[in-house]
């Protein structure tokens, strides 16, 4: 099985390269296809610098948003399954197989990493999670799926899966939109639980709460249109 593992990026200098490494030294037959997104603060010079033979580098020529450099980078993919991957160092490599088992099994098409089903994790910010809880149940009831985690940055899917799901929001509007999606479509899904590192502003954190607001909007668009 090959693994198509998406990275889009955006001025992630000081955790990219690290990161990364850590995709890298996963066991698996894998391409990795990283999309920047037009950054600024000399992540694309690094990558500029960078040569892999498994890995395939994508530029955006401005900033577009998580969403549409997901869409350049889903284009590209070949493998059996596409794994998607943050810039940052939140999320944790190594956990990949226990997200591709399902797959592997034959028991899912797409596969959630929880946050919320007993992983270790890094305490924050109360009101974070109490959003994130306000934006999977408002999405949970439009889409009648049951999942605990629906903003997670761990999605895995048959590459065939997310290759025939026409898709439009170019910035954190991703997350809901492919969840109604998939679910308006019957595809089978997993959740699994994951761990998470998560960071402050200060060390990078981007998404706030105008892309909670508009990911409000983008679950009642998709609820009512594909």
């Amino acid at each position: 099985m090959k693994l198509s593992i998406v990275i889009p990026v955006y001025n992630e200098r000081d955790t990219f390269m690290t990161l990364l490494e850590r995709v890298l030294a996963t066991p698996f037959e894998r391409e990795v296809l990283i999309v920047d997104d037009c950054s600024t603060d000399g992540t694309r010079e690094l990558l500029q610098a960078y040569s892999n033979p498994d890995v395939r580098i994508f530029y955006h020529e401005v900033n577009r948003g998580k969403g549409a450099a997901l869409r350049t980078a889903f284009g590209h993919a070949t493998g059996d399954v596409v794994l998607i991957q943050d810039a940052d160092l939140e999320y944790d490599p190594e956990e990949y197989p226990r997200l591709i088992e399902p797959i592997a099994k034959d028991l899912a098409d797409v596969v959630y990493g929880s946050r919320f089903l007993g992983g270790q994790h890094r305490v924050l910010f109360f009101w974070h999670s109490v959003g994130n809880q306000v934006l999977t149940t408002f999405s949970n009831m439009m889409t009648n799926l049951n999942l605990t985690d629906m903003e997670t940055c761990y999605k895995v899917f048959r590459r065939e899966v997310i290759q025939s799901i026409p898709l439009k929001s170019d910035r954190f509007g991703f997350e809901p939109e492919v969840t109604a999606k998939i679910a308006r479509r019957g595809y089978r899904v997993y959740e699994t639980p994951i761990s998470y590192h998560g960071r402050t502003y200060e060390e990078g954190k981007k998404i706030g709460w105008r892309d909670g607001v508009q990911a409000i909007w983008t679950i009642l668009r998709y609820h009512f249109a594909d």
